[in-house]
């Protein structure tokens, strides 16, 4: 099955990875790709961070009874120590690629108040700008986001809850690009505001139904768009449609059932990672 267009054509990969036997990831909620091309995934299952090559061998697993049943982001540094947001836990976590975790931020089991409060009421992604400075999208339970410095202090906070510039519905998850702009998948709202590093408004897209993460590879923006209407999208940084497919195929047939999550590897391939009822990564291999 081949989906996109032009530049951006891909074959959809049957079954991977490779899981073992007995294996399931359960609700997949975020991926994620290194620089030496492991590919990342963050799920609901008992496995809950697994680590894979791009041909879907398995490599290893870590955090098993560490977090709650709603992992939901995973950020990847470019030194390799890996960044998970816990919803439920309200919490970020920083590990070394074995699992070791060195820094948190928030408070284990203990929420803020919601809507407009401080960090964190089931917090969703994260990003770090070039400066070092930590971005958190916050998330369910508040509707803002936070910037931290590189020790976890927290720096300031924007967003409330409506429909105008700088507010938001759901806080889904964020990126950041090579200029320090921040990208906020305003899911609720469809579409994807952005800022500068001070919060400060620039711009927005549309044309996005309910935009659930977003990634970003050689100024290419790779958005995964949720539900039965979802699929995924590829952006310019102009806000440019490149090109969609839309989970309309079928089951099996290059649909995205449950997106949640994207990444791209070192060869433009797209993984999505899929809660229920798909529970699963859909590897798109780019042709």
């Amino acid at each position: 099955m081949i989906v996109g267009n032009g530049d951006y054509k891909y074959e959809v990969v049957d079954c991977w990875p490779n899981l073992p036997r007995y294996w399931q990831f359960g609700s997949t909620s975020d991926v994620s790709v290194s620089n030496n091309d492991e590919i990342y995934v963050f799920s609901r299952g008992l496995h809950p961070l697994t680590v894979w090559d791009k041909s879907g061998d398995f490599i290893t697993s870590w955090g098993e009874g560490s977090f709650s049943d709603n992992e939901h982001g995973i950020f990847i540094k470019e030194d390799g120590d890996i960044w998970l947001v816990d919803s439920w836990f309200h919490i970020a976590t920083k590990h070394r690629p074995n699992g070791e975790l060195t820094q948190t931020i928030g408070n284990k089991f203990k929420p803020s108040d919601t809507f407009y409060g401080k960090p964190f009421n089931m917090p969703t992604g994260l990003s770090i700008s070039s400066k070092g400075d930590i971005f958190v999208s916050d998330g369910y339970g508040n509707k803002k986001i936070h910037k931290f410095n590189s020790s976890g202090e927290l720096i300031k906070s924007w967003g409330t809850f409506g429909t105008g510039p700088g507010e938001f519905a759901i806080v889904h998850n964020l990126t950041i690009d090579e200029d320090d702009l921040i990208y906020v998948c305003d899911r609720e709202n469809n579409r994807i505001q952005i800022f500068d590093d001070d919060g400060n408004y620039i711009n927005e897209w549309g044309d996005l139904f309910m935009p659930g993460d977003i990634w970003i590879k050689d100024g290419v923006f790779y958005v995964v768009e949720q539900t039965i209407q979802g699929g995924i999208s590829i952006w310019t940084k102009e806000g440019e449609l490149i090109t969609r497919w839309h989970g309309d195929k079928g089951p099996g047939k290059g649909s995205i059932i449950s997106g949640h999550g994207i990444t791209v590897d070192s060869e433009g391939s797209i993984y999505v990672a899929e809660l229920t009822p798909a529970e699963r990564v859909s590897k798109f291999q780019k042709i």
